[in-house]
């Protein structure tokens, strides 16, 4: 257990000890410059983001032009039309398997 006379001995100890540490001064202008490269990162931070979203803004006002819109909905529709083809061609199939068997083994459907 610590005692009284331990207890003022390590509060005099420690009071020396913080007198004895030396802090150096700091710069001059010091928290003016921290600020000042906070802010700069900042800025820099949005630039990186504008300038990545940059190719975006292009592309998008590339393909609102009159010939790139027409090109453009025509290439949509034109993959849309094949997506539909192949899937109504797997449903085609489906439904013509399941014909066949209805016509050779009617009871084995239900």
């Amino acid at each position: 257990m610590n005692t009284p006379k331990q207890d003022s001995a390590d509060a005099g100890l420690s009071a020396l000890l913080r007198q004895s540490r030396t802090s150096p001064p700091l710069p001059p202008r010091f928290q003016e410059n921290v600020w000042r490269r906070i802010e700069s990162r900042e800025h820099r931070r949005e630039e990186a983001v504008m300038s990545s979203l940059v190719w975006l803004d292009v592309l998008v006002q590339q393909l609102l032009r009159p010939r790139w819109a027409l090109a453009s909905l025509a290439v949509l529709v034109v993959a849309g039309a094949i997506g539909g083809a192949a899937n109504s061609s797997v449903a085609v199939r489906n439904q013509a398997q399941a014909r066949y068997l209805s016509a050779v083994a009617p009871s084995s459907i239900h």
